[in-house]
């Protein structure tokens, strides 16, 4: 399974969740949707995942286990570019 297919994974498992709150799966979702997103270079599509989990990292009603999955989400994007 390559650095994108194992993104995806931990994303579906994340908007799978129901004890993550709503926002915070919607994120995720949207994330995913990017990333399956062919028509755009592989580059923009990272940066802009990252950019959409820069954003709701700091909410307080984020559960830690899920904040961890975040940041492997993103530590697997970062070595991707």
């Amino acid at each position: 399974m390559n650095q994108i297919e194992q993104a995806i994974a931990l994303l579906t498992r994340i908007t799978e969740d129901k004890t993550v709150p709503r926002n915070i799966r919607e994120i995720a979702s949207k994330a995913k949707q990017t990333l399956n997103d062919k028509t755009k270079e592989l580059n923009v599509r990272i940066d802009t995942v990252i950019q959409l989990f820069d954003e709701v990292n700091d909410d307080p009603n984020m559960p830690l286990y899920t904040r961890t999955q975040i940041w492997n989400v993103i530590s697997l994007l970062e070595s991707i570019r």
